[in-house]
Parts: structure tokens; C-alpha cells; sequence
């Protein structure tokens, strides 16, 4: 519901001035009345206390006391309550454009908080003594369009992705009950027409579960938490065995992993998610380089840090994309290939995981040479 900020304004106005009222009404009126009493009982009850500690002041309470007293003339009153009034009120009144200047600044902050969310207004503008406070909420409604245009964005490209995707499953479930089909009625194919058939179906039945599995990691990237159980790990151990695993996929594609690595580098991580962030910076590097090339892995380090340098050669990929790459659902258009062409979460995770081991991933790309380096604290 959006606050009417007139009505705000005089709901605080209207208690202010009721409590600037009741209070002026008190000091004018009881505090002289009280005071009046205090000087009657001190008269009438005659404290010799009070005398012999305080004489000089005691003779001075008398002497207000009998002069107003004692005093039958209208005028004097008169005269006593004015001089009496004049300063409560003068002071009451000055409190009260003070604390009202302070509300005009409470209802013109509260007048710019609406327009944070407010697409029609590009800038905030407040007077010039909360020009700090203009600063600060001009730069939160650029951070929350910010967030609300990258948000968008991802959006598209995940039901982009989930549509091309779900065209994907269709196409090579077509192919396996196509073949299995024409397995089933022609019983007395060939045999090297069968096996050609049969090796035909189960390709198509692995990109089938390619495509099943990225599904699966769409929906674990978006649920899960990453936590991390950190240990010492050899990392040229872990680089080696990951280059292990891609064997069968590079030496198809004639291509070679070529590993630059001290022996005994050790790092304290996470062994499961550090191997998940090689996995796919290397496939990455795998599937989108050319034929017949190498990857190169240059590990360097410090005291410190831990230098790990993914090189491939393919593709170079545009300026203004290499910033977007990290992003979860991002593909790079080249990429959309049934081939190689993933979820467009391997590098976003990736990223998460070094990201929490307190570390960063950067991207570059020249001259058909992309390169991505990772830094991990040691």
C-alpha cells in the first residue's frame, strides 16, 4: 500500500503542535501555581531549619511571597503572568519550527524512499544538507535496476535454454525409436547394417543423457547450497586424474592436454568442488577449441596463492561477452550446437566454488587463443 505523504506530514504535525500545547499550558499555568504553594508551606510552616542553614535566601522566598501575596492590585498579576508567559512561550515556539524543520526532512525522505522502486524517476534529488543521503539511495536504485535487468536476463536465458533444451530431447529420442523401429521389422538386416544401426541408437541414447543430465544440474545449481569440506589435496595429482577422464573425448578429436606442473604444490580445498571447477573450465576448453590443437595447464603459485592457467586454442570470443561468460544460463552464440552446446552452468559453477575458497576466475580471449586463469589461495 502506498503512504499518503500529506497525510503522514500533518498526522506529525497535528501530535507535535497538541504536545507543544499541553506542555506551553503546564509551565505557563501549574509551574506557577506549584511554585506558589512551595512558598506558602515554606511561610506557613516556618521551617528554623531552613533559616539558620540558608538566611540570605530564605529572606529573599519571604519577600516574593509577601510582595505577590500581599498584593491586591490586578495589574501586578497581570504584569508577573505575561513576564512569566513571554519566555515559555518564545522558547516553546522556537523548539517547535525546530523539531518541524526536522519532520520536513523525515517527510522528504520519506517522499524519495517511494520513488527507489519508481521506474519514472531516473535520479533522487534532495535539498543540499541531504545531498549525502540522496547519494546513498541513488546509488541503491542503480544497484536495484541493476539486479532487476540481470535477474531478467537470466530468466530469458534459462526458459530459452529449458525450450532449446527440450527441442534436444525430442530430436535424438526421435532417431533411437526410429532405429529401434526399423531394428524390430527388418529382422534380416545385415549384420553390418545392424551393428551401423545399433551403435547409431546408442550414441543418439548418450546425447539423450547428456541432455537428461543437464536438466539435473539446472535444478541442483538453482537448490543447492555449495558447502565446502576443505582438506590438503595434491593439485597435479587432481589435474592429472581429471586429464585422465577426458582421454577417450581429446584423443577422438586428435587433440592433447599438456600439463605444467610442480609435483608437490598442495592446496587447502575442497578436493570434490576444486575437481568440479577443473572439470569444467578444461571441457569447456575441450569442447570449443579446434581440431588437432593442444590445451595447455600452466600451474604457477607463491606464498600465497595458487596460478592455474587454462589455455586452448579455438574461437576467439567477443569483448563485451567475456564479462558474461560466468553467468549461470549464458552461452556464447557460436555454442549452440548439438554437439557441444551445454546448459551454460559450467563456468557459473565454476566461479561460485572459487569464488567461496576466497579466490577469482577471469577469462581472455586473442587471436583465436582463449585463455582462463585461476586464482586460489594456497
Amino acid at each position: 500500500m502506498k503512504l499518503n505523504s500529506t497525510n503522514v506530514e500533518n498526522n506529525i504535525f497535528a501530535k507535535t503542535r497538541k504536545n507543544f500545547i499541553i506542555t506551553t499550558i503546564l509551565c505557563v499555568i501549574a509551574l506557577p501555581i506549584i511554585l506558589f504553594l512551595v512558598l506558602y508551606i515554606v511561610e506557613l510552616l516556618d521551617f528554623q531549619w531552613f533559616y539558620d542553614m540558608y538566611p540570605d535566601f530564605y529572606y529573599n522566598i519571604r519577600n516574593v511571597f509577601y510582595s505577590i501575596y500581599y498584593t491586591h492590585d490586578l495589574s501586578i498579576y497581570i504584569f508577573i503572568f505575561i513576564l512569566w508567559c513571554i519566555p515559555i512561550i518564545c522558547i516553546s515556539l522556537i523548539m517547535y519550527k525546530m523539531l518541524k524543520k526536522s519532520f520536513s526532512y523525515i517527510t522528504e525522505l520519506e517522499n524519495a524512499s517511494t520513488k527507489l522502486l519508481d521506474k519514472n524517476v531516473d535520479y533522487i534529488q534532495l535539498r543540499p544538507e541531504l545531498s549525502d543521503i540522496a547519494d546513498k539511495m541513488n546509488h541503491l536504485k542503480l544497484e536495484a535496476q541493476k539486479n532487476e535487468r540481470l535477474a531478467k536476463e537470466s530468466e530469458q536465458r534459462k526458459n530459452d535454454l529449458i525450450v532449446y533444451l527440450a527441442h534436444d530431447l525430442k530430436t535424438p529420442l526421435t532417431s533411437i525409436i526410429g532405429y529401434l523401429e526399423l531394428l524390430r521389422e527388418s529382422p534380416d538386416l545385415p549384420i553390418e547394417q545392424r551393428v551401423k544401426y545399433t551403435n547409431i541408437t546408442l550414441d543418439k541414447a548418450y546425447r539423450l543423457e547428456e541432455l537428461m543430465n543437464e536438466f539435473f544440474e539446472i535444478a541442483r545449481f538453482n537448490d543447492t547450497k555449495i558447502v565446502l569440506m576443505k582438506k590438503n589435496l595434491n593439485l597435479k595429482l587432481m589435474l592429472e586424474q581429471i586429464i585422465d577422464e577426458f582421454y577417450p573425448l581429446t584423443n577422438d578429436q586428435n587433440k592433447k592436454i599438456i600439463i605444467n606442473c610442480d609435483n608437490n604444490i598442495t592446496c587447502y580445498a575442497d578436493p570434490d568442488k576444486l575437481s568440479r571447477v577443473f572439470n569444467n573450465v578444461i571441457k569447456n576448453a575441450i569442447s570449443y577449441s579446434f581440431e588437432n590443437t593442444n590445451i595447455n595447464i600452466n600451474v604457477s603459485y607463491t606464498n600465497d596463492l595458487i596460478t592455474v592457467a587454462i589455455q586452448n586454442e579455438g574461437y576467439t570470443i567477443p569483448k563485451e561477452k567475456l564479462d558474461s561468460i560466468f553467468e549461470k544460463f549464458y552461452r556464447v552464440d557460436n555454442a549452440r550446437k548439438t554437439s557441444t552446446g551445454g546448459a551454460g552452468l559450467g563456468l557459473a559453477i565454476a566461479k561460485e566454488i572459487i569464488t567461496l575458497h576466497g579466490g577469482n576466475i577471469t577469462a581472455k580471449s586473442e587471436n583465436n587463443l582463449t585463455t582462463f586463469t585461476l586464482n586460489i589461495p594456497k
